[in-house]
């Protein structure tokens, strides 16, 4: 199948039309950090087109013309919950209209249905349901390994693991806790985390949309806690809602820190100098071996990808909002992108952001990943969606290649996929 004219064959650099970039796309161009002033730049400038030129030069230097999909199938196990976050739409008390909670068998079926649809991930998340003991969950994950062996699970974002900790009574203290749970639901079938719960690390936004909620240094934790017991995870931020672009600026430096850490080890062994941080963007020149860590060389867990959610205020207590416009949500992950320079992977949900503007993120925002099949999501929905939030291995791959680019399967661990229907391995060829 011939492939779309696209953005491969612009230019490296070009003379942007604001002088203030200068500086930092020489940086770019040579592999130098950016910094929160650069940050901030990149969000006041007028000049969008230069900031996404500059992601998508990065992002060809890490994944040259490949665009990343899935199979997977979405799991929101309840909408009851014990918080009252003012942003989200999704919370329900139990006895309220449209409260659910399904059974250890409805998520049999779910699992059974996922497997013989050739999925590779289930991506399970819910609220914080008050009556729930840490057995259900622990069976949970064992139902869905029992009906659907070979798929990888994605489960539980760092406030509901911090929740889990909580009613299980594991462990001394907080981190002794969180250890234990994670490796007891590891032992029942956890594969990675997914990045949810992040919001934006800020107390002043989190005491007004989300108090109550885990603050930025507990979610923190149970990342870094993961990450020590070898299990990888990703990353998200909740933009476009009362936090300002700083705020989002510095959320990115926050978790930039600490996938530093995550990586010094592996950066040490492959030969990366790492004064100014492990810097995954730079020129060829610079990475004497792998650019990029992968769950075979990286005994450590890291955040695979980070993934900019949009605020969408719709039915929520902030629904007085407007919401980030379609150029925000192109700049943001754009700017993600060139800040988030150790993050192996970039996001475009096209969930939340819908397909053409996910599209438009691959082809020049610096976005290499458009996730998946998804089949149901209840948690945010854009205007007019509903639960059943569908699209197709064709559609997703209709729309990277008009991106430009060449779509290719993954398994949740960013290993190439081999399909034959319904039937799937891991491509050990190319990884």
């Amino acid at each position: 199948m011939g492939m779309p004219p696209n953005t491969l064959d612009l230019p490296v650099a070009r003379q942007g039309c604001d002088a203030a970039l200068d500086r930092i796309r020489a940086k770019v161009e040579s592999g130098e950090r950016l910094s929160i002033e650069d940050g901030l730049t990149l969000y006041e400038t007028p000049d969008l087109w230069s900031v996404c030129e500059m992601a998508d030069l990065v992002r060809r230097r890490m994944h040259a013309d490949v665009a990343w999909y899935n199979v997977n199938r979405h799991l929101n196990y309840t909408n009851i919950c014990a918080l009252s976050c003012n942003f989200c739409a999704f919370a329900r008390k139990r006895g309220d209209e449209g409260a659910y909670e399904h059974t250890i068998e409805d998520v049999r079926n779910e699992a059974r249905s996922a497997a013989e649809s050739g999925a590779t991930e289930m991506h399970v998340v819910g609220g914080l349901h008050p009556w729930h003991s840490f057995d259900f969950y622990t069976e949970m994950l064992r139902a869905i390994r029992e009906e659907a062996p070979s798929i990888h699970i994605k489960a539980f974002t760092a406030v509901e693991i911090v929740h889990l900790a909580r009613i299980s009574k594991r462990g001394r203290d907080g981190a002794d806790g969180i250890r234990t749970v994670l490796t007891e639901l590891r032992e029942a079938g956890l594969g990675s985390l997914p990045g949810g719960g992040a919001e934006v690390f800020d107390d002043r936004v989190h005491d007004e949309a989300f108090k109550g909620k885990i603050r930025g240094d507990a979610w923190m934790d149970v990342h870094r806690i993961a990450h020590e017991l070898g299990i990888h995870t990703n990353a998200t931020m909740l933009y476009g809602h009362i936090e300002g672009r700083e705020e989002r600026v510095r959320h990115m430096e926050i978790l930039r820190g600490q996938q530093d850490a995550a990586l010094q080890d592996w950066a040490d062994s492959e030969g990366i100098d790492t004064t100014q941080g492990v810097v995954l963007t730079g020129p060829d020149e610079l990475y004497k071996g792998n650019r990029m860590p992968t769950v075979e060389t990286c005994e450590r867990g890291y955040y695979q990808t980070c993934i900019p959610l949009p605020f969408i205020p719709d039915d929520s207590d902030l629904e007085h909002l407007y919401g980030p416009s379609g150029l925000e949500n192109l700049r943001t992950v754009a700017i993600g992108r060139l800040m988030l320079d150790n993050i192996p992977h970039m996001k475009a949900f096209w969930i939340m952001q819908t397909l053409p503007l996910s599209q438009l993120m691959l082809q020049m925002g610096g976005a290499d990943d458009i996730d998946g099949t998804v089949v149901w999501y209840d948690i945010t929905k854009v205007e007019g969606c509903g639960t059943h939030q569908e699209t197709t291995v064709s559609d997703l791959h209709r729309t990277i290649r008009e991106a430009g680019l060449r779509p290719m399967e993954r398994d949740t661990l960013y290993r190439p996929v081999l399909r034959n229907g319904a039937e799937w391995t891991v491509d050990k060829a190319i990884q």
